[in-house]
């Protein structure tokens, strides 16, 4: 009952466009922003920001850019973590080659460098689908990987292969602790979140959706497919980037190419399958799963008196995300965030039934 909008009442077209336009839910995401940026620092330990927090919402921007490309335009890729290694690569050499640029700047251009060569890989697209269309973005995983593995330039000549991200600062502020680090991470996050709510929410967005539903009817009804798909690419691969160079910098500080392998791209594809195609909040509540599941694997079997090692936890971890993503590709596509939805439009009308 308490999530009834009667009596609110839109007054003009701003009022109406909103993205929260039930003050139940601007109030909600007000809250929660205000505990994000004041309570969580004040109250959480270095471990749990370093170890929780910023990989969360670092992956939760990733997760959003595949969630483009895949939940709004219905564009199948298993080449995310290359995408992420193209902006953390990217993010390296500018700050190298270019020592007093702001940080900013560089993560901005590492989201720029990773669009250009999403858009490059996205030509493929309008000719290929489905099947093949996997394959394609499969085959740039794989690529990238070997080029950042085989050619020194992108790792300035490094012998051992591995890279370390120089120190961090903005405006001659240094990030050097957790807490800043985590400000840093999550006022990006904040940013990119608003972003793709817009676009998803405009014109582009309706145009992505409508080449995922029907691209044929799409194409008829004066959608450009090419302009469509490419702009999602591009989009998808600029978010990607930036999460990539997040996760080099401020999560791992030194990295390999093995850190952005085709693992990494399973993972980002469990986490909007789970949390929800075609939604920003299932981009959120996939990667809080995906980052709670090993933790709650850990510590659950303790609390009944049974120890399991560490490999058998990975394994339990595999298993569990198999038939999650089954269960929810047959009993709910749409993941968490559609039963977060059924549950609030359960709650406009309680207690009265549906």
């Amino acid at each position: 009952m308490f999530y009834r909008e009667a009596g609110q009442f839109k007054t003009d077209y701003r009022s109406d466009q909103q993205i929260f336009p039930i003050t139940q839910d601007r109030v909600a995401v007000w809250a929660m922003a205000i505990t994000a940026f004041t309570a969580v620092p004040y109250f959480a330990t270095d471990y749990l920001i370093i170890s929780i927090l910023n990989p969360f919402l670092i992956l939760a921007i990733a997760a959003i850019g595949l969630n483009i490309l895949v939940g709004y335009c219905g564009q199948i890729s298993l080449g995310t973590g290359a995408f992420m290694a193209i902006g953390a690569y990217a993010a390296y050499n500018f700050a190298t080659h270019f020592p007093g640029l702001n940080l900013l700047v560089i993560f901005v251009l590492a989201g720029l460098t990773s669009a250009l060569i999403g858009i490059l890989f996205g030509i493929p697209s309008l000719r290929i689908k489905g099947f093949y269309l996997t394959v394609a973005t499969l085959a740039a995983q794989f690529f990238f990987e070997w080029l950042f593995l085989r050619v020194k330039w992108f790792t300035n000549y490094s012998p051992s292969g591995s890279v370390v991200a120089p120190p961090l600062g903005i405006f001659g502020l240094p990030i050097a602790t957790p807490h800043a680090k985590y400000f840093l991470v999550l006022g990006i996050t904040v940013i990119v979140a608003l972003i793709a709510a817009n676009l998803t929410r405009g014109h582009i967005g309706r145009s992505w959706m409508a080449i995922r539903d029907m691209d044929i009817a799409a194409e008829i009804i004066g959608i450009r497919p090419m302009q469509a798909k490419l702009s999602a690419f591009a989009v998808s691969s600029f978010f990607v980037g930036i999460a990539g160079a997040l996760w080099a910098f401020v999560f791992l500080g030194s990295w390999e190419p093995l850190a952005f392998d085709i693992n990494r791209s399973f993972q980002l594809l469990f986490m909007i399958i789970i949390g929800g195609l075609g939604s920003i909040l299932g981009s959120f509540v996939g990667a809080a799963f995906i980052m709670m599941l090993p933790i709650f694997l850990n510590q659950a079997p303790a609390l009944f008196g049974i120890h399991l090692s560490t490999e058998t936890v990975s394994h339990l971890e595999f298993m569990i995300f198999g038939v999650l993503i089954v269960f929810f590709l047959i009993a709910e596509p749409h993941g968490l965030a559609r039963l977060w939805a059924i549950g609030k439009e359960k709650l406009r009308i309680w207690p009265f039934p549906h």
